[in-house]
């Protein structure tokens, strides 16, 4: 596992996570899932940009970097006392749910992001001696 795209996804998965919820407009009330999908996605495409391997190690970094940053989110929030209940939920399985609906996205950015590092270093033209 490539440590430095894990701790990246992780980095980003968390501020993205903080951020997501109120910076969002109408995220709690219409879309309450649209912030852990965001931060899953944005995880998961710097995890597999910073991996840029294949595009199935790619979306291994993402997946990993995508959960393991929701669920420190998650802690976080629920030692703050942020979490509230969602759907009837108690504030344990809603960070639950959090967690796993970042699972999806975070495996897509994985995949995304290891693709757009490929292209980008096709195109960049090689030194001059």
């Amino acid at each position: 596992m490539n440590y430095r795209a894990l701790l990246s996804g992780l980095f980003v998965g968390v501020a993205v996570g903080l951020m997501g919820g109120p910076g969002l407009p109408y995220a709690e009330s219409d879309f309450p899932m649209l912030g852990a999908g965001l931060s899953g996605l944005l995880a998961g495409g710097v995890a597999g940009y910073v991996n840029a391997g294949t595009v199935g190690r790619d979306a291994a970094h993402g997946v990993v970097a995508a959960v393991a940053g929701s669920a420190l989110l998650g802690a976080v929030l629920l030692a703050l006392g942020a979490v509230t209940p969602t759907f009837g939920l108690t504030a344990g399985l809603a960070t639950l749910l959090f967690v796993t609906v970042t699972v999806v996205p975070g495996t897509l950015g994985g995949a995304l992001g290891g693709t757009l590092a490929d292209a980008g270093e096709a195109r960049r033209p090689e030194p001059t001696a």
